[in-house]
């Protein structure tokens, strides 16, 4: 029919265009239209429609196929319009149809004012309808198809890219593999030869092992054999120790025995010139050194052999003195036949001594006062042995000033730059001494320790030592000596707390260099007679200046020292013994003894009470020996020592105050106040600068 191929060309033109290539919307369904809608309502021209008839007819009818003449010209009146629909009609719908890319605002506007389209009373439309709902049905087949088979093609494609991968990771296994077996082998070989290694060095081991054992077990025996042969060592050791100890006690049973025959010896008190209290000290001494031996040696463990040969050296002592008491006493009983005599003599000497003192006034040599004559007459000069002991120290420093003569009288200028360094070196530490910090002490101590020792010291920016000469040393000695005395005559007579540092110093340089001590002791006996205590006897035909100065005056081109500088000096020399007596090094051995303890002050305590007292003199010494070792006498005599106090108060006294002029009293009334305080509190205090262990601490 020429209506159906104007139709098919209307289709071709429509497939053909711009408009007929876009996408058309195929899933009107899915925008919940109603299904019966088209076949309810009346057919209607689709809205391109009209823009085919207006553009693609026109041109197919201008040049139609030779062969779709007659049917096209037959299929326009077909395919035209009624007349109650007008052509611009069915364009406007159509333009306004194809317009996709209108916004909707603007759309809606011109739909609402297009005219809606015209019902078609023929089945045209409905034709070029389903000719187009085929294409698309064929198009959208071919679009299936050619989606499946791109599908299928990309499927193929993953199938061999899948296969490809697998091939590659299945040769990537074997390397991997083959890597790990190289790797396997190789570590099989590296164990293998740390293995073999490892057992080589096991062997060396074992061998080191059993080199190490044979000696450990060479060191075993040794050490078995030196532990038995230690213990048989201890054993004997022990055994000797025992045999040592046994001897020890039988020792000192025997020393108490002989102390016995000593406290037996007390019924010869009333005989002259026997110093009984003097034997009984050393008695004492000697059996206090043995049980001091026996109580150190069994704190120790046994006793030595250095033990025993002192306890037996206690022993010959002990019997020594036994020997020598008995000889004093014989002696004595010879001297008391002879006590007429004796008498005699001691009143010339006694008249020749108190014309001396008329003479001089200002002289403190022995006198009697008229109330003597109803008194026990007391001794004037010093006992015997007192008097050897006082000469054997005087010789010891004469023999000390012979053995440096050369260095002082030498006039070689070295010589004599020796002999000012030395002495230097010698008293410039001693003038430091005072109530300084016990650090600063020390530094001192070891400094005269050092050059007594022979090592060098430095003094005034140089070097110094006793070995610079061979008199060096007996130089030094006497020059310290002669200081140590010197500050007790100066410094602690000014200031009487200065007397204990300087005094623990000596102690100290004493105990290491016995010789200094000596020269101290001699030094302090010439100028101060009284420490012995020794009164020197006036002699006929001695110079007046003479007997002064062995009285321990100062005499300076005829003139002789105030009464007040003699006792201030005189007090401060005494001060300085009381306190060397009682003070001992702290840093020395306390094991040995004081080398001029507490016994010796007793003594001279005792003998000085046995002798007269001199006018202002006796008081004095009497007060300043009592404020500075009372209390430590105190404490080691304990009862005797308030029976020595008890006599002085109520028999030295009286002596003391019938030669006392109104004048004097100053020092005897001191005295008394001093002893009366202490007896009421039955406590002598302890002096004033005392060195306490705070001291030491500083």
């Amino acid at each position: 029919m020429p209506s159906e191929g104007r139709c098919w060309e209307t289709l071709q033109a429509l497939r053909s265009s711009n408009k007929g290539r876009l996408c058309y919307d195929r899933d009107w369904l899915l925008r919940g239209e109603d299904v019966l809608e088209e076949c309810m309502s009346l057919p209607k021209l689709s809205p391109y429609s009209g823009w085919v008839v207006d553009h693609v007819l026109p041109h197919t009818q201008e040049n139609p196929p030779a062969s779709e003449t007659s049917p096209t010209s037959g299929s326009t009146s077909a395919l035209d319009p009624p007349p109650s629909v007008s052509r611009s009609s069915v364009r406007s719908s159509a333009f306004s149809s194809a317009s996709p890319t209108t916004p909707d605002g603007v759309q809606d506007k011109q739909e609402s004012q297009r005219p809606e389209c015209i019902a078609l009373q023929s089945s045209r439309g409905i034709q070029v309808e389903g000719c187009i709902r085929m294409y698309e049905q064929v198009h959208r087949m071919k679009g299936a198809e050619g989606l499946r088979q791109w599908q299928e093609e990309q499927e193929r494609k993953v199938r061999a890219l899948s296969e490809m991968a697998c091939e590659q990771l299945k040769r990537f296994d074997e390397r991997k593999e083959l890597k790990q077996h190289k790797e396997f082998q190789d570590l099989r070989e590296v164990i293998e030869k740390s293995t073999r290694e490892a057992l080589g060095h096991q062997e060396k081991l074992k061998a080191e092992h059993r080199h190490r054992a044979k000696i450990l077990n060479l060191k075993l025996r040794e050490a078995e054999q030196q532990r038995l042969k230690q213990v048989e060592q201890e054993r004997l050791w022990r055994e000797e120790g025992q045999v040592r100890l046994r001897s020890l006690y039988a020792l000192q049973e025997e020393v108490l025995q002989l102390s016995q025959q000593l406290d037996a010896s007390d019924q010869h008190r009333d005989l002259p010139n026997v110093d009984l209290a003097a034997f009984r000290t050393r008695g004492n001494q000697l059996c206090s050194l043995v049980s001091g031996i026996i109580r150190a040696s069994s704190e120790s463990g046994y006793p030595t052999a250095e033990n025993q040969a002192e306890a037996e050296q206690a022993l010959q002592g002990m019997r020594g003195l036994l020997v020598s008491l008995g000889q004093e006493i014989a002696r004595a009983c010879e001297d008391k036949k002879k006590q007429q005599e004796k008498e005699a003599q001691a009143r010339l000497q006694e008249s020749q001594v108190h014309q001396g003192q008329e003479a001089h006034k200002e002289s403190a040599a022995p006198s009697r006062g008229p109330g003597d004559k109803q008194q026990e007459a007391l001794q004037v000069k010093v006992q015997d042995s007192t008097m050897q002991w006082y000469q054997q120290l005087q010789e010891v420093s004469s023999q000390c000033v012979r053995a440096f003569e050369g260095l002082t009288s030498s006039k070689d200028i070295q010589a004599k730059k020796i002999k000012m360094d030395l002495q230097k070196a010698a008293t410039i530490p001693v003038s430091q001494i005072s109530t300084i910090a016990g650090s600063k002490l020390k530094e001192i101590f070891d400094k005269i320790h050092s050059l007594l020792s022979g090592k060098p010291v430095q003094s005034g920016g140089r070097s110094v030592s006793v070995t610079l000469s061979p008199q060096g040393l007996d130089f030094v000695q006497y020059k310290l000596a002669e200081k140590f005395v010197k500050q007790g005559e100066e410094e602690v007579a000014s200031h009487h707390e200065a007397a204990f540092p300087i005094a623990v110093v000596a102690s100290g340089i004493w105990e290491l260099h016995p010789r200094v001590g000596d020269l101290i002791l001699a030094h302090l006996h010439r100028k101060c007679p009284y420490s012995v205590p020794f009164y020197p006897a006036f002699k006929e035909g001695m110079a007046l200046e003479d007997y002064q100065r062995m009285l321990g005056y100062q005499v300076k081109d005829s003139k002789v020292e105030q009464q007040d500088t003699f006792l201030k000096r005189m007090s401060g020399m005494i001060r300085l013994y009381a306190a060397i007596i009682q003070l001992r090094w702290p840093y020395g051995n306390r094991q040995e003894m004081h080398p001029h303890g507490l016994n010796h002050g007793w003594r001279w305590l005792a003998q000085i009470l046995n002798m007269e007292p001199l006018s202002d003199v006796t008081a004095t010494l009497l007060f300043d020996f009592l404020e500075v070792c009372g209390n430590a006498l105190m404490k080691q005599y304990q009862l005797q020592f308030w029976k020595m106090i008890l006599l002085i108060k109520e028999e030295y006294f009286p002596r003391i105050e019938a030669i006392t002029s109104s004048g004097q009293m100053g020092s005897f009334i001191r005295l008394q106040q001093f002893l009366e305080k202490c007896l009421q509190r039955r406590e002598i205090p302890v002096p004033k600068g005392f060195l306490t262990s705070s001291f030491w601490r500083s």
